[in-house]
């Protein structure tokens, strides 16, 4: 009986392993979604010095949530010139994450502080703060509900009005998880979402996770990173009205508008 045991568990912990494996192959592969090129349409000056973590389009300007200890911040930017028009700057011991906005309040996170703030977009002035767990990485909306990544393959669903969770979606690919899922931007309804350290963008279906597709941008990350391996690709803003997708990166100089091929 100690023997079957044995074997058992031994199996059982080579499967457990080998399972691991595979979800982490899933973001190093790409290669069970189909991957689309991007067609750069237009480029814009970035801030090389914004540690990009979050990032929307409203009202004809960029709003950008930067990382960092002692550097993070809120920003309203001007999207032609790259010019910051206003900035809030978090205390020192906090990391920017993730920004969305509800209404006219404009909804950031924080990284290990499990502490979002909630600012007026106009005024940058800071109305309240809320609590949630675990980690703050992505945020968006999807009109009604907040959406919110935390690194690991489970998106979890907010009320935005209470913050409370109402919901989660596990994010997958070929029914494997996807691990380090990073920030996020809800486009003409799917989910889209940058995987840390990765040059991919992938594009999830809201009601099931899974990943519809992947898009390849290793051209841009190559053409900014310049051998940073903290310049990764992170940023996704849409303009619904011009129909109108953009990318950046962390430390990018910068910001692209393309073009799904």
């Amino acid at each position: 009986m100690r023997r079957f045991l044995a074997l058992f568990l031994a199996i059982a912990a080579i499967a457990v392993g080998s399972e691991r494996q595979k979800a982490a192959d899933v973001t190093a592969a790409v290669s069970l979604a189909p991957v689309q090129k991007v067609r750069v349409v237009r480029s814009y000056p970035h801030d090389p010095q914004a540690f990009t973590q979050g990032l929307l389009f409203d009202g004809g300007f960029l709003y950008e949530s930067t990382g960092q200890k002692g550097f993070s911040s809120v920003r309203k930017v001007e999207l032609e010139t790259g010019a910051v028009l206003r900035i809030y700057r978090l205390a020192p011991s906090l990391f920017g994450e993730g920004l969305a906005l509800f209404g006219n309040k404009l909804i950031q996170l924080t990284w290990l502080n499990r502490k979002g703030f909630i600012y007026d977009k106009e005024t940058f002035r800071l109305l309240g703060d809320f609590a949630f767990e675990p980690e703050g990485w992505g945020l968006t909306l999807d009109g009604r509900r907040l959406i919110l990544s935390d690194g690991t393959p489970e998106l979890r669903f907010l009320d935005p009005a209470t913050f409370k969770e109402t919901g989660r979606l596990t994010v997958t690919d070929g029914g494997l998880p996807v691990v380090n899922v990073n920030e996020l931007e809800f486009v003409r309804g799917e989910i889209l979402a940058n995987i840390w350290m990765k040059s991919v963008i992938a594009r999830i279906d809201p009601a099931t996770g899974r990943v519809k597709g992947w898009l390849d941008l290793e051209p841009l990350v190559r053409e900014n990173s310049g051998g940073d391996t903290d310049a990764v690709l992170n940023g996704i803003a849409y303009d619904a009205k011009g129909d109108r997708l953009f990318v950046t990166g962390k430390l990018w100089p910068k910001l692209y508008e393309v073009r799904i091929e």
